[in-house]
């Protein structure tokens, strides 16, 4: 797969309606690749980063920005804003692990972090 965390973030973040198995750890490695910037699995299975600002105005708002985003997609991470700082964690409950439209979503994450 040639698709590289700019083409993730482009791509639409379908949700998930369940009957699937979670994604199998060698592909999860291939879109983590992908992804880079950061992202990380956590024990639990999630993808997971944390994002840091100035202040807490600016965190604050990067998680509004997220948090419109994921629900035009109706996709709905964990956000936990604080002073300087917003942690991100992403998986797809229905099927308790991770899917691509995390990965797309994870990558608009970024983007919209840092804009091209």
């Amino acid at each position: 797969m040639t698709t590289d965390s700019c083409e993730l973030a482009d791509r639409i973040c379908e949700p998930c309606r369940g009957g699937i198995p979670p994604m199998a750890e060698p592909e999860i490695a291939t879109y983590l690749e992908q992804l880079g910037d950061g992202w990380e699995v956590n024990e639990d299975g999630h993808l997971e980063k944390t994002f840091t600002f100035s202040n807490f105005m600016q965190a604050l708002d990067f998680a509004n920005a997220l948090g419109a985003e994921a629900e035009a997609a109706g996709h709905h991470p964990d956000l936990y804003v604080a002073w300087g700082r917003c942690g991100v964690e992403i998986w797809t409950h229905k099927i308790g692990g991770l899917a691509e439209a995390d990965f797309i979503l994870a990558a608009k994450a970024s983007r919209i972090y840092a804009p091209a």
